[in-house]
């Protein structure tokens, strides 16, 4: 099993100082855009509750005072030892406010402000970079505000409840999204700073060693050498780096874009739901016709949310569970991220027996099908094909005794003889510069092992290959 290297007190010293400093600086910029923000909505209230817009006025100028309080607290000694603290404090003033402002407002449940309420979540969690337990704690506080300013409003009745159900989902995703972010977000920077940190020594060991190779003519050469085995280490932990924050961003956007597209998606199906009850008017001779254009476009709306749906699970911080997993949906979930590359270019056949199970985690085991399948489709279109062959990937799976397995092979150029005990290195490949890094299936070997399982390779240059998933049926 391949393991981060442990991390030295060192580090862990360095870090906390870092963090503590970054965290207190973003926190005044969170409190400047909360004072900034909450007069601004007087534009809003104005277009919804001209009523009450005096009133509101007045509740969002003393915010934006308490917000300006807790920034005066900062920068005091008290408020650089308790810095966390404040942090989830600040996001109370303006999610207490906007709870307020649902109670007094006539809609209630149904008022649209509960979106002010994913957007300080939002905000705030980017901004302040919260921890996993500071996300969780500011979620759960959002969820249980929304819910008591619409019971003490009294606006929860049969009309309303399902756009009260319909906010409390949003508000739900947004804080799964929101935790799942600042979990992955948290290691990332963690990750990113220890490399830096040793990157920082390490050059200083190289500029330390160069110092005394002055001079030192006979053993140039051996030196030399060194030198360029650390360089090209440093550059993969600077490619790291990168990929590291990639990720990062990916784990910020994931919420807004999820966000985005569910909403179109929920009145795209309340608009196809009230087009199918109009249906009833039409003439018998059109009927069918309509039925069938609704249905078309119903089975397009429904593949989005699919889609969607898979995205938001790669963002699930559970991925350690293992259980009886369905290969064929896993297969198809992986398949689904890499349609664009194989539809209409390469011939993928399953070979799976119905209701087929492996004992692992849902989430990895879509990445390792995933990561596989990529490298048969990156591999294919190296080997000319002729006499009527396809570029084509088999999945199969079949049962021995205690074991499972799931093969996928496909009819590529294969893997030369003496590159076979390398491919599960990590950062080998064979690929030019710039195409790979040489982790995938580096990946998928340490996914096996996580899973009490292993993964084998045979191939032959110009035919095949085939990888080889063997998991135990017991834990």
């Amino acid at each position: 099993m391949h393991n981060d290297p442990p991390v030295s007190r060192e580090v862990l010293s360095a870090y906390a100082e870092y963090d503590r400093q970054v965290t207190i600086s973003n926190f005044k910029v969170a409190c400047v855009i909360g004072m900034l923000l909450m007069p601004a909505g007087y534009v809003l209230d104005r277009a919804m509750y001209p009523d009450l817009v005096s009133q509101f006025l007045q509740l969002r100028f003393v915010s934006s005072l308490v917000i300006g309080l807790f920034l005066g607290i900062l920068l005091t000694p008290f408020g650089h030892r308790r810095y966390r603290m404040l942090g989830v404090t600040l996001f109370l003033i303006p999610a207490s406010f906007i709870a307020w402002m649902i109670y007094a407002s006539p809609d209630g449940a149904t008022s649209p402000y509960y979106a002010g309420l994913n957007l300080v979540l939002l905000v705030l969690a980017f901004v302040l970079h919260w921890t996993f337990w500071e996300s969780l704690t500011a979620a759960a506080l959002v969820i249980v505000l929304y819910a008591v300013a619409s019971f003490a409003h009294g606006s929860i009745n049969r009309t309303t409840i399902g756009e009260f159900v319909n906010n409390l989902y949003f508000l739900v995703l947004t804080g799964v999204i929101v935790i799942t972010g600042s979990y992955f977000h948290s290691k990332s920077r963690f990750r990113e700073f220890a490399l830096r940190f040793e990157l920082d020594r390490n050059r200083e060991a190289l500029e330390h060693s160069n110092e005394k190779l002055t001079g030192q003519n006979v053993v140039l050469e051996n030196t030399n050498k060194k030198l360029e085995d650390t360089i090209q280490k440093l550059t993969e932990a600077e490619l790291q780096l990168v990929q590291s924050e990639k990720l990062a961003s990916l784990g910020r956007m994931s919420a807004g874009i999820i966000h985005e597209i569910n909403n179109p998606i929920n009145y795209a199906k309340t608009g196809l739901y009230t087009l199918r009850q109009k249906g009833k008017y039409l003439a018998p001779e059109q009927l069918e016709e309509y039925q069938d254009i609704l249905k078309d476009v119903e089975d397009g709306v429904d593949r989005v949310k699919d889609i969607v749906s898979d995205l938001r699970m790669f963002t699930h911080p559970d991925t350690e569970h293992l259980d009886l997993v369905d290969v064929a949906a896993a297969l198809e979930s992986g398949l689904r991220f890499l349609s664009n590359e194989w539809k209409d270019k390469v011939l993928i056949e399953q070979k799976l027996p119905s209701a087929y199970t492996v004992r692992a985690n849902k989430n990895k085991l879509i990445q390792l099908l995933l990561n596989l399948v990529q490298n048969s489709l990156d591999a294919l279109p190296h080997k000319p094909f002729n006499n009527g062959e396809r570029p084509t990937i088999w999945i199969e799976g079949r049962t021995e005794g205690d074991h499972s397995f799931v093969v996928v092979r496909d009819n590529g150029p294969g893997i030369a003889k003496e590159n076979l005990d390398k491919v599960f290195d990590p950062f080998f490949t064979t690929k030019d510069v710039g195409e790979g890094m040489g982790l995938g299936l580096s990946i998928c070997y340490r996914i096996m092992q996580e899973s009490g399982g292993r993964i084998t390779v045979r191939s032959e240059p110009g035919k095949f290959c085939e990888f080889t998933l063997d998991f135990p049926t017991k834990g």
